[in-house]
C-alpha cells in the first residue's frame, strides 16, 4: 500500500480552517475545482467525508472537528523544521503579513508608532489591524490572526501570554467643560454630579467606578453607551458628559501634534480609587518558535513601553 501524500496536510489543514472549498481554494492559490479534487482525494485517504452540506453552508463531520488542532500542530511543527532559524532572519527582506487583533483605542494609541518603527526594521512587512469584538481565542487557534491584544480573557491553557504595559482609568471632558472650573481637586461628588458616556461593546452599565462611588453614598448617571474609547472622546468633546478612558491615550496628546484631536479634550485623576488594568499580548503556541513571529512579539513589546514611558515622564 502506497503511502499517503504528506502534501495534503496542509490542503486538510487549511480546508479544516476555512469550512468552505472556495476561501481554502483562495488561500492555496488553486482553482475551485482543483480544490475540489483535492477535497475528494483526502475523502478517500481519510475514509471520511470531512465536510458535509448542511442547508446553504458546509458544516465539519465530527471527526474533521476532532482533527482541527492536531492537524494545525502537525503541520506547523512540519514547517518549522524547514524554516530558517532565527539566527538567519532579515529583517530588512521578510516579506509577510501580521494581523493583530485589537480594539480601536488599542490601535489608536500604539498603530501609529508600530507602523512606523516597523517599517524601518522591516519595510516588506505588512501590519494589518483587524477590529477585536469580542473576548475570543478561536482567532488564534484558527490562525485567522498573529497576535490578540488586550485585558486577558477566557482564553484557554494553551495561548501563550506576555504583559505589555499596566494602563489604568482617567477621566476626560471636553476643553471648557464646567468641572475644570472648580478649584482644587475635583471631589467624587462633583463627578457624580455630571452624566456620564462608557464604553462597552455588548451595552452593559456599571463598573469597579461604581462600585466605589457607591462605598461614598454616590450614583452617576450613565447617559450614553458606545462600543469604543476613540467614540466616547467623540461624544465627550461634542458635550458636557464625562469619559472613561485609558490613560494610554495621553500618548497621543503629548505627542507635539496640536490638531483639534489633541486639544479639544482635557483629561483629569479620578476622584475614586480603581484597580490598574494589564494589557497584554496572546499568541498560539505553534508560533513560539517561529523566527518572524518572535520578532513581531518583541517589536510590539518595545514599542508599547517605549510609548508608555512617555507618560510616566510628562
Amino acid at each position: 500500500m502506497a503511502d499517503p501524500d504528506l502534501n495534503l496536510l496542509i490542503a486538510l489543514d487549511v480546508l479544516i480552517t476555512e469550512a468552505n472549498v472556495t476561501r481554502a481554494a483562495r488561500r492555496l492559490g488553486l482553482s475551485p475545482s482543483a480544490m475540489s479534487r483535492t477535497l475528494s482525494r483526502l475523502r478517500a485517504t481519510t475514509g471520511d467525508p470531512l465536510l458535509v452540506r448542511a442547508g446553504r453552508q458546509m458544516v465539519l463531520t465530527p471527526y474533521a472537528e476532532n482533527i482541527r488542532e492536531s492537524t494545525q500542530h502537525t503541520v506547523s511543527a512540519a514547517l518549522g523544521i524547514l524554516r530558517p532559524s532565527a539566527v538567519s532572519l532579515d529583517l530588512s527582506r521578510l516579506e509577510r503579513t501580521f494581523t493583530i487583533r485589537a480594539n480601536e483605542g488599542f490601535v489608536e494609541a500604539f498603530g501609529a508608532a508600530l507602523i512606523t518603527s516597523a517599517a524601518v526594521k522591516a519595510p516588506l512587512v505588512r501590519l494589518c489591524f483587524a477590529a477585536k469584538e469580542e473576548k475570543s481565542a478561536k482567532h488564534l487557534r484558527a490562525g485567522l490572526v498573529d497576535l490578540e491584544i488586550g485585558v486577558l480573557g477566557e482564553m484557554g491553557p494553551e495561548i501563550r501570554l506576555q504583559a505589555l504595559f499596566r494602563d489604568r482609568f482617567v477621566g476626560a471632558v471636553r476643553k471648557g467643560h464646567p468641572l475644570l472650573e472648580r478649584k482644587g481637586n475635583i471631589s467624587a461628588a462633583q463627578y457624580a454630579s455630571f452624566e456620564h458616556v462608557i464604553t462597552s461593546r455588548h451595552g452593559f452599565v456599571g463598573g469597579p467606578i461604581d462600585k466605589a462611588l457607591a462605598e461614598s453614598g454616590l450614583e452617576r448617571k450613565i447617559a450614553a453607551v458606545v462600543p469604543s474609547f476613540p467614540a466616547a472622546i467623540a461624544v465627550a468633546v461634542a458635550s458636557d458628559l464625562i469619559a472613561l478612558i485609558p490613560s494610554s491615550f495621553l500618548i497621543n496628546r503629548i505627542s507635539g501634534d496640536e490638531n483639534e484631536a489633541t486639544t479639544a479634550f482635557r483629561m483629569f485623576e479620578l476622584p475614586v480609587k480603581t484597580q490598574e488594568i494589564t494589557i497584554s499580548q496572546m499568541w498560539h503556541p505553534r508560533l513560539d518558535a517561529d523566527p518572524g513571529h518572535r520578532w513581531l512579539r518583541q517589536h510590539v513589546l518595545d514599542v508599547c513601553r517605549q510609548q508608555m514611558q512617555r507618560i510616566t515622564k510628562n
